[in-house]
Parts: C-alpha cells; structure tokens; sequence
C-alpha cells in the first residue's frame, strides 16, 4: 500500500528542479506541503494533512548534483537568425535526398545546414533563404512540420565538456526559471547549439552571456 512518503518522494524525483532546491535547504517545507496537497490528495485519492506532507519532505533525503565545471570556460557564442526548421518522416528515399541537397549546397560558403535523424523521422535546420532548395529535393517526401523565423545560439564547449557533470542540467534550468522555450536542441563533441522562437533569443544570449561571467 502506498504511504503519503512513498508519494511525496515520488513526485520529488520526477521534478529536478524542485529536488535540486531541496538539496540546497532554500525551500520552506510548509509552503511546499500546501503546494503539494493537492497533488498528494488526487493520487492518495483521500484528504491529507498538511504535517503529514511536511513530515514526508522532513525524511526526503535529496540526491546533490555534483557541479565540477566552470561556465567561465564556456567559448565564444554565436547568434544566427533568419532558419527553417523541416521535419520529414523517413523512407527508402529519404538518405537520397538528403545526399542531392547537401550536393546543391556544397559550394556555397554562407549556408547553414544542420541534419540529424531518428528512427522515425528527420530534421532539417536551414538557412531561409534555402527554403526553395530543400521543398525541391524532398518534395516527395512526407513532411511533418515546418518552423520558420527560428535562430540559434551556438556555444563553443570547453575541451572536458564530456566528463562536466552537470553541464546542460546548470543551462537548461536557467532557461527554465527565465521562462525561455527551446524549440530544438543540437550539440557534437565541441559545441551546443540552442534553436529558439526568435522573440526568446535576445533574452537567451544576454543569459548565456551572464553564465559566463558568474
């Protein structure tokens, strides 16, 4: 049978942002326990007492996020305006048509072309002004979703970046607390690159900026 600890505990590892609080003893429990009532009452499925919750988080004991890099370390950031973002539905066709546009592209050095792909489906993150060339070479492909007006913030890693605990935790949840979307998200081994609605990206970089300085 589950106890009002068991489903305060619960809902505490599903939301880290509220655990990494708790870990740092900047939450006041009452004030949680009357946040969380009514969510500990629609799964215990009876009325609960507020003590009952606050002795629940009393017993919690949060997992601490080890934070052993430096945001100062982060490199150089680049703004870009003006992407597409095309998400196709793959097929027996659809790495073909990926090789003809890349191959109409090649030479022109001011293109910006991002790929990746799933299993299910693919996305394409390019340069408006190369909307015509890709409608082109995937017209016969089935696509999802397109996404105009998007920019992107590219942020150069530092060389560790891959044993940096709690690196995209620390940027994802300033973006989160600043009330910034993230339409997409790609990185490679040495840069992170953020897509955002382009009403968000001033905001985002005076953000990423501030990281860097603290």
């Amino acid at each position: 049978m589950k106890t009002i600890t068991d489903c305060v505990h619960n809902i505490l590892r599903h939301q880290p942002f509220l655990e990494d609080a708790l870990s740092r003893d900047i939450i006041n429990f009452s004030s949680l326990a009357i946040d969380l009532m009514p969510q500990v009452e629609k799964i215990m499925r009876k009325p609960v007492k507020q003590g009952s919750i606050v002795m629940a988080l009393r017993r919690y004991n949060p997992r601490k996020i080890k934070h052993d890099y430096n945001l100062r370390n982060l490199g150089d950031i680049v703004v870009r305006s003006g992407i597409t973002e095309y998400t196709f539905l793959n097929s027996n066709t659809i790495l073909t048509s990926q090789t003809n546009l890349l191959n109409s592209v090649k030479n022109e050095a001011k293109a910006y072309l991002t790929y990746s792909s799933n299993f299910q489906e693919s996305n394409i993150l390019v340069t408006s002004s190369l909307k015509d060339t890709v409608e082109k070479y995937f017209m016969d492909e089935t696509c999802i979703s397109v996404a105009d007006n998007l920019s992107s913030i590219s942020i150069a890693l530092p060389e560790d970046n891959s044993k940096a605990i709690g690196l995209y935790f620390y940027i994802f949840k300033l973006l989160a607390y600043e009330g910034i979307p993230v339409f997409e998200v790609i990185s490679t081994s040495n840069y992170f690159t953020l897509f955002l609605e382009k009403e968000y990206v001033n905001k985002a970089f005076l953000l990423m900026n501030e990281i860097k300085e603290n």
